[in-house]
């Protein structure tokens, strides 16, 4: 080492010493999970509205709280800043950012649209029906995201990470939501697609409670050398989530989705299979 090397040691030191810059820097990765909670309560409000346009810009308010969730973590592992109320913390905003949102979202999409929805008089009885059967599911689906939420930092606790999720990881279940809405913002005024909507919704919420194992990606070497191919290929995925964020999105959101449950069933078919040739 160097001489300057050895004068340099000791100031980096001593700066990350300094109270003031540790009190820095556990803020980094809350200001993040705020952000995360605040993309939550404008996709809330934007989708009560349910203007013009206000659908789209909700769904787009989850698409940023998805990026500011998977950030805040990070940023506290790699600046060895993790605390259990930063944890809690992080729990409380996915809960309205992914549970909340998303279900008010899903609710006002699938139902706003429909003819005599918004009527003074109130809606037709077979549309009252259809809004209390939304109502349910899309308060399933926020009662599984805060069941999965529980569930997750319980097991944390109790186990080390693993590189899977057991139950589809809450974000990307209102990922799928926002997603479709972001691809189609224009509200639903079939009931027939409104009672398969609701009926994805719920299923979205099953998922999430479920045992299903879903890739976390925390197993990536994100912080160490990548060929410059891999570069390359982020670079242009981002690019055409940017371009054509309408059909990436949903792709990848469906994708992701999908491929838990078709890895389940792969997984079940063969079980089944070596169950019976033992």
């Amino acid at each position: 080492m160097g001489p300057i090397e050895q004068q340099e040691m000791p100031f980096v030191g001593r700066r990350f010493r300094n109270p003031k810059l540790r009190r820095g820097i556990f803020l980094l990765p809350s200001l993040f999970t705020v952000a995360n909670l605040l993309c939550g309560y404008y996709a809330v409000v934007a989708s009560l509205i349910g203007g013009e346009g206000d659908f789209d810009r909700a769904a787009k308010a989850i698409g940023f709280a998805i990026l500011f969730d998977s950030l805040d973590g990070r940023i506290a592992r790699l600046t060895g800043t993790n605390t259990e109320f930063g944890v809690q913390l992080d729990s409380l905003a996915d809960v309205v950012s992914f549970g909340l949102a998303p279900a008010i979202l899903a609710f006002a999409w699938g139902f706003r649209g429909l003819p005599g929805a918004t009527a003074p008089g109130g809606p037709p009885p077979g549309i009252q029906q259809l809004s209390e059967f939304g109502w349910v599911a899309c308060l399933a689906f926020l009662v599984c995201c805060a069941w999965r939420l529980a569930r997750f930092n319980v097991q944390s606790s109790a186990t080390p990470a693993s590189k899977n999720f057991v139950g589809m990881p809450c974000p990307a279940a209102a990922g799928v939501i926002a997603s479709l809405v972001h691809g189609f913002p224009t509200p639903l005024h079939d009931w027939r697609w409104s009672v398969v909507w609701f009926l994805l919704a719920a299923g979205l919420g099953a998922l999430m409670t479920s045992t299903i194992r879903y890739y976390s990606f925390k197993d990536l070497p994100w912080t160490r050398k990548q060929p410059s191919f891999a570069i390359v290929l982020l670079g242009v995925l981002v690019a055409v989530i940017w371009r054509y964020s309408e059909v990436a999105l949903i792709i990848l959101s469906c994708t992701y989705a999908a491929a838990g449950v078709s890895l389940h069933l792969v997984r079940f078919v063969r079980h089944r299979m070596v169950s019976r040739t033992a």
